[in-house]
Formats: C-alpha cells, structure tokens, sequence
C-alpha cells in the first residue's frame, strides 16, 4: 500500500517530518516549460533565449516603492556586466554593474543587483555581457501589490471547507463527509511497524457532530491541532487588521471563516461533559482496513464509498478520536492553543453575537483549567504522533492566558466563569513565558504550528502595556523582545550566508511558511520597538518565498505567475484540467524545498506533469530540492497551517501596524513603516 511505503521511508530516514497526502495539477510540456521562462503577467517577467544559462530572480507580485533587489543566476562566473532599469515607456531610471557574486548556489553564481528610489510601475530590468538577461517587474503600493493574495488565502480556506456548509467554486460542487454529523468515538489507536494501526479501533460507544471544519491538507484529515493553530492566526488578524482581514474588507473578510474553523472547534470540545475529541478521520490503516491516505478521490464520495465493503467502513464512518475521559486533564499544547481561539473568540464576537462570545468565554476558561501541565513526553497532536511531532507546550499555555487576560478585561463578562480577574491570567501568562524563555529549547523558535511563541511573545508584550507593564511579574516587556530578537537574529544570521538573502534553511523543509513566519515577526518587533530594525528582512523573506530564489517559482499557488501547478492535493488535482492547469487551489501554500523529496501516490492521481519533466531540477543545489509534481508531497502538499502565516504577512505590509487593542483603530501617533 501506498502509505507503507511512505511511513518506511519516513522512518528509515529517520525525520518526523509532516507525514500528509497530497494533490496536484498539471503538465510542463515544451509549450508550458514557455510559461516558466516566459512570465507573462506585467510585473514579473523573465526572458531567457534558447542555450543561455543566464536567470533572474524576483518577487512575481512587484515591490513595494523604495529599495528593489533582483537576483542575477549564471552558470560560468560573470564577467563585469552592466544592467539598466527602463520604465515602460523606455525612459531610463537606473543602470549600474552588476558586482561580485554573494555566494554560489549548486552550479550557478548568484549575484545581487540592487536599485533604490523607484516611483510606482513597470520597469524592465536588462543585462548585458557574457550571459545576457531581462525580466520585467512591477513596483506599486502594498494596496496593490497584495489586496489579491490575500483575497486567494481566503479562497484557498473556503475551499478546504468540509461538511455541508461548503461554498460553490470550480473545486467544490457538492458537500463532503455528511457522515461525519454522527460520528462514531474511538480510543486513541495503537501503532505498530511503520505506524500501522494494530488491530481494529475501540469504541467507546458515543456519537458526535465533528461535520464542519477543514480539511488539514491535501487528504481530507482534520485535527484539532492544526485548525486550533489556524483559527488563532486568523482572529489575531480578524481582530489586528479590520480593514485587510476584517469585515471592513471587501475582498478578504476572514470573519465568517474564522467563525467557520470555531464552530468546528466547538463540536470537538464538548464544553457540558468538558470531553476533548482531536481528529476526524485516520490516515494509516492496517491490512482489514483501509484508511484516508490508501486511496485518491474526491472528498464527495466518501460517504457511499465502496458500497458496504467492509474495508471501507472507516472511510465511509470515519472515526472521531477521543483525547481523554470526560473530565480528564488535557495534553497542555491543545488545551492552551484551545484556550487561546475561544479567548479570541469573545474579543472578535462580543459585540456582534455576545451569546456565542460568551459560550466561547466560558469553554476557553475550563479548557484552560484542565490543562496537563506536568504531560508525558510525547504531547498529543495527531494519530500518529509523526504526522506533526511538537515537544513545547508552554508557548501554548502562554498564548491562552494571554487570550484570556485580554478577554476577561472587558466591562462586561458572562455569569459562571471560574476567574473574573485578569490579573489571574495577566500572572498566568508571565510564567509560562518565563517557563518557556527558560526551557529545554531556550525560546527563539520560528513561529509555526509546533511553537507559537513568537506570537504569544507579541500578544503578551501588548498585554502588559495595557496592564501599565505591573512589576513583580515572571517577564519583562524587554525579556519578550529579547527572545523574539533571538529568532530574527538567528534568521539574519543564514540570511548573510544565503545566496538569496533567505531567514531559514531551503533544505529544512517547511520552508515557505518559515519565511512568511518571520515576515511577520519582523513586523511585529519592529511595531513593539518603533523601528524598522527588520523591515528590509520582512520583505526579503516575502521576496523570497514569491519568487526570489533558485527555483524562480512563487511557491503560494496563484501568487506570481511561475508557482506550484501540480501540487499534492485530492481536489485540485482530479478537478485541475487543461495547459496549464485550471482552475488551481489559489491561495495555498505548499510544503516547499527539502534535502531529500519524499515521493508517493495512490492510484487514481492524474499524472502531473503529463510528461514527467522536472523543469526545476537544474537549479537544485546547497542542500535543498523542489520538484513541482504530484507525487512528491514532500515539496507540493498544502495545509492549512502552512498557508496561515501568509494572511498575517500581507496584512502587516498593507497595514503597517495593527489596530490598537482598545479601541479597535489604529492610532495615528503610532509608529508606522
């Protein structure tokens, strides 16, 4: 079976890396190899001739006015060469020569060519010398620039809807997994070799709605551990950037989405009988049953699938795994990330619907409570564990009882909660950022869904600017900065060793949502220290991941003109027709690239490319591989988790600083780029 063979290389490689499924589209044929080498949106474009080994490297939205960096690539070194940079009606702005390479990428030199000053739209970039080369890009307000990748963001989540509430696209027709309205409970499976599941599941005799929420990645998993991840990214910018995120909007309104991924949050924790349930749906099977990952279809036929074929009952009744007794304590990492959305909950909805606020209040006050913090040393995340392996937890409980001190502030609060002061949760929050800060991990973590720190950090800082900044706590203000400085300090540190100028390693895997992460940790220690100590790195590492890099590929789905088009993705992939693919999964962030692509597919995936090509291969190199192909989930899966950061990325750039938490507007006095 498919998934075999995935979880023995997985294990024989000895990474407990994302284990997921994934979809795609389609071809790179000679005709389409054009699109790669001929980028045809205004803004971005890239010409080499035919036998030239000669690449330029640019972020494919445009930049913003101000400081441009476009990246030359050429196989022998260069001989001193000069560019010129025209407007588009031929008017030279700017020329120079290119100067001496800034390190060498597999077999390719790298040499930066910068200009400064440039007013709003279109240039033409052209050098001439040994290896000649023209790319156009487009230089415009972050108005501009942005407003459309984040209307795709939006899109990419509505179509990860599950359950009945889906919206109608070219992706989505029908409603999928109905079933899962009354879902069978199971105790948490057991696993053997090359985490198979031993025997058959244990039920424990209850049924729950887990309809709703969305699918984790490119299978039709959905985990409480990476929807709670989610939903707290999305109401921190709900909240921060109304009218970028907010129902201000009118392109990128993330409000109902975020109340979408809460609602599904809700039916998992059951706030009567305080029960956890984590997952829906398996994603390894053994030999009497098949599970989500052994087969390639469209979410709509899981219901009826396979008639009443008993391997199949676990993909037609998919099973709700059961994370402790009623009652029982709760693995620290959810139940404080848990804590933290339903917080949010009631500062976003408060005053629209104050009888949901006041639901979510209560439930993210006994969640909080019943958190475990002395847990055994494999948190609980997923059924396998490897499919997202975390260690830290205390970022989580700090983040909760930060949500829930900015919360319990408000003049009015429901009848019933179990603390009414926020100075309870303002001390709470404190220590488990000094238990954090002084961890096994020492803090200093790039924020992703293993380690949310880095915002609990901003939310805090924030929060004890409100409190008046009380002394007598675990932190200080200037210990928060300090270990946000930490991970920016570290990602400045690769950046001066990279070719590319990039925070992260290419070949750690992940890597996009790594760079979007700290874009927006950038953003918000300079926003806390009224400087732009990082502003020219949070837009590099935008740069980067939109185009800037070896590969000349955007790696969000739709964003640019080169990107990911035969991504790892049921959906996308069975639906995605034509040359080039259409329609496409805009909006997704996928996984990247890594040192050694894992590959794999059930059968029923279409083939993507149509041909086999791998038109990036050539520009592999310093440890790091891509491959834009179905099989490889490795590099082209995308999940929910690894695209949230991006929302938060754009919204930082076309805001400049996010809404004061009082009264909800931006100031004018503060602080802007």
């Amino acid at each position: 079976m498919w998934d075999d063979a995935r979880n023995s290389r997985e294990l024989l490689n000895g990474r407990a890396h994302r284990m997921r499924l994934k979809t795609s589209r389609l071809v790179l044929t000679p005709a389409v190899l054009s699109v790669f080498l001929i980028l045809m949106m205004p803004g971005c474009s890239q010409v080499a001739k035919p036998g030239e080994s000669a690449y330029l490297r640019l972020n494919q939205l445009g930049y913003e006015t101000g400081p441009v960096r476009v990246y030359l690539m050429t196989e022998a070194a260069q001989k001193p060469s000069t560019f010129t940079v025209e407007k588009s009606n031929g008017e030279r702005v700017s020329s120079g020569v290119v100067g001496s390479p800034a390190r060498t990428w597999g077999k390719y030199n790298v040499y930066p060519i910068d200009f400064v000053s440039l007013t709003a739209g279109n240039y033409t970039l052209s050098v001439s010398g040994p290896h000649q080369a023209s790319a156009t890009f487009r230089v415009d307000s972050s108005e501009q620039l942005y407003g459309r990748a984040l209307s795709n963001a939006l899109h990419f989540f509505q179509d990860q809807r599950d359950g009945n509430d889906y919206i109608p696209s070219a992706l989505r027709t029908a409603p999928a997994h109905v079933n899962d309205q009354r879902g069978n409970v199971y105790r948490s499976p057991q696993f053997g070799l090359f985490e198979r599941i031993k025997g058959d599941l244990l039920p424990t005799g209850a049924v729950v709605d887990a309809s709703g929420g969305w699918w984790d990645a490119g299978d039709s998993l959905k985990f409480v551990h990476t929807a709670s991840y989610t939903v707290a990214l999305m109401l921190v910018g709900v909240r921060d950037f109304p009218h970028q995120l907010g129902s201000d909007s009118s392109m990128s309104d993330f409000v109902k989405e975020s109340k979408f991924g809460l609602d599904w949050l809700q039916r998992m924790w059951n706030d009567d009988s305080l029960t956890l349930y984590y997952q829906v749906g398996i994603g390894s099977g053994n030999s009497s049953f098949e599970d989500d990952h052994s087969i390639w279809r469209l979410p709509q036929e899981d219901d009826t699938f396979g008639g009443t074929q008993p391997k199949y009952r676990y993909i037609r009744h998919r099973p709700i795994l059961l994370a402790a007794p009623a009652g029982s304590k709760v693995s620290p990492n959810l139940a404080g990330r848990l804590a933290a959305d339903l917080a949010l909950c009631f500062t976003v909805y408060r005053t629209t619907d104050p009888g949901y606020a006041n639901r979510c209040l209560l439930a993210a006050e006994h969640i909080f409570d019943l958190a475990d913090t002395s847990p055994p040393a494999e948190l609980l995340t997923a059924s396998p564990h490897d499919f997202y392996g975390e260690s830290e937890w205390r970022d989580d409980m700090e983040l909760g009882a930060t949500e829930l001190y900015l919360a319990t502030r408000s003049p009015s609060l429901p009848d019933g909660l179990p603390h009414h002061d926020p100075a309870f949760y303002l001390k709470q929050a404190t220590d488990w950022a000094s238990a954090y800060i002084q961890g096994e991990k020492g803090g200093g973590e790039i924020l992703s869904v293993a380690d949310v720190g880095g915002l609990a950090h901003f939310e805090l800082h924030r929060a004890m600017a409100l409190a008046g900044n009380p002394s007598g706590l675990a932190v200080t203000p200037a210990d928060l900065l300090a270990d946000m400085k930490k991970t920016l300090n570290n990602a400045v540190s690769l950046a001066a060793k990279d070719p590319f100028g990039f925070g992260a390693s290419w070949g750690a895997g992940d890597t996009p949502t790594h760079g979007a992460a700290l874009a927006v940790m950038a953003s918000e220690y300079d926003y806390l220290t009224h400087s732009k100590t990082y502003d020219a790195y949070s837009r590099q590492w935008m740069d980067n991941i939109l185009g800037a890099n070896a590969w000349g590929t955007s790696f969000i789905v739709g964003d640019g003109t080169t990107f990911p088009r035969c991504i790892h993705h049921q959906v996308a992939n069975l639906l995605g027709s034509g040359n080039p693919p259409t329609p496409v999964l805009a909006g997704a962030m996928v996984e990247g690239p890594i040192e050694k692509p894992d590959s794999g597919a059930p059968r029923g995936a279409k083939a993507c490319p149509q041909n086999g090509e791998d038109v990036f291969s050539p520009f592999n190199g310093n440890g790091a591989v891509y491959k834009d192909n179905v099989e490889f989930y490795s590099t082209v899966e995308p999940a929910i988790d690894l695209t949230a950061p991006s929302f938060l990325m754009f919204a930082w750039r076309l805001a400049a600083e996010p809404a004061d938490l009082q009264s909800g507007k931006h100031k004018p006095t503060a602080a802007t780029r």
